[in-house]
């Protein structure tokens, strides 16, 4: 079987496996009696070890030059510390179990999307036609995980993880060695890449915009149920957000050109703007619902037009690394500041005074996208 079916197959389950976990870990936590600053207190550390874990596995990957063993590992113990963390009830063993699956889960993103990058240019196809499947994945797990926890109880969500675990597993064990990267890893190389002032302004646009992105997939459940809805209807939701994004993804070779990624970031960004702007004023969970197709709008056209600019400036051999990068800004540090920040918020003022707050945030990196846009104009005249 030819390597990128494989991985197609592969990125349905893993981004499957991210939406058991993200968007429904909080509303786990809450439903166990957790206040909203706690489960942001506890997501917000969830970062700190995401930052530690994401460098680590991206260095190891990067240093053996292989992505598929380093996978093996950590999906096997993502499984197990999934399939613990939702059947405790026990403050100290959520935490502790809650921390495990960040820093197993977490690090696969970077690893699996420079894979897929890789493969994509391997086999010449886009790599939007690969990552549409994990669209797909984490679109049909929302629904299926919202009507389970609904049906069956809450800590029903701990038989999926598991077998969706041993699943990603088997097909990772098929796949074949791709070689994270064919150039020797050099210290000079990376401290050459980290004086590139484009890519550290770029870094910043990233992390200024992901920051309300994140208080939303983090709050989003919450505010779901306090807004009247179920665990169901919290399904729905993420299942219309990522449905959205198919279509956005698979059409990447049409609409994404080289040298229009800021272009496209800021006009992401803009969208986030809306849509968290919308969301400040509903007051159905219905109608937040709707909202969320929006989705197709923002997060596959930032986060497709993030990683090709990234890779545009970034050395064949660091690829793996630049990734680690990227991942460790959009769900790492500003996961930290989304989930205190947005817990405290959110617990003080309440989820529409918190979308109102996050949209003016999302406006802020608006602005620096522009201001980006026409410093790269003035470079080129």
């Amino acid at each position: 079987m030819k390597v990128h079916v494989l991985l197609k197959g592969y990125n349905f389950l893993f981004f499957g496996l991210l939406a058991l976990f993200i968007p429904f870990l909080p509303v786990y936590l809450g439903e166990q009696g957790i206040s909203a600053s706690e489960i942001g207190l506890i997501i917000g550390t969830g970062g700190f070890v995401t930052l530690i874990a994401q460098p680590l596995w991206g260095f190891i990957s990067d240093k053996t030059k292989t992505i598929r063993k380093v996978m093996l590992i950590l999906v096997f113990f993502t499984a197990v510390s999934g399939y613990f963390l939702f059947n405790v009830n026990s403050f100290v063993l959520l935490v502790v179990f809650a921390l495990l699956v960040y820093f197993f889960l977490m690090p696969l993103d970077p690893l699996t999307e420079s894979l897929n990058f890789t493969v994509s240019e391997m086999a010449r196809i886009s790599y939007g036609s690969i990552r549409t499947y994990g669209a797909l994945g984490y679109a049909v797990l929302s629904l299926i995980a919202g009507f389970t926890m609904d049906y069956f109880g809450m800590s029903s969500i701990a038989i999926l993880f598991v077998l969706l675990g041993l699943i990603s597993f088997g097909v990772i064990w098929l796949m074949p060695n791709v070689k994270a990267s064919s150039k020797p890893i050099t210290m000079a190389g990376l401290k050459q890449v980290l004086k590139n002032k484009e890519m550290l302004l770029f870094l910043l646009l990233v992390f200024i915009s992901s920051v309300p992105a994140r208080m939303n997939d983090t709050f989003l459940g919450i505010h779901m149920l306090a807004l009247g809805g179920d665990t169901s209807l919290v399904g729905i939701a993420f299942f219309i957000a990522a449905t959205s994004e198919i279509v956005i993804f698979a059409l990447s070779f049409w609409w994404l050109r080289k040298g229009k990624e800021l272009e496209m970031i800021t006009i992401a960004t803009f969208f986030y703007f809306v849509r968290f702007l919308a969301s400040a004023f509903v007051t159905s969970p219905i109608a937040l619902t709707v909202v969320q197709i929006l989705q197709m709008v923002t997060f596959p056209i930032f986060y497709t037009a993030a990683i090709q600019y990234l890779y545009q400036i970034m050395p064949k051999e660091w690829r793996a690394t630049g990734q680690t990068v990227l991942a460790l800004l959009f769900f790492g540090m500003s996961g930290i500041i989304a989930s205190y920040a947005g817990g405290y918020i959110y617990n003080e003022l309440g989820g529409h005074a918190f979308y109102f707050i996050i949209s003016i945030m999302s406006f802020i990196g608006v602005l620096f996208g522009i201001f980006l846009m026409i410093r790269k104009r003035k470079k080129l005249m």
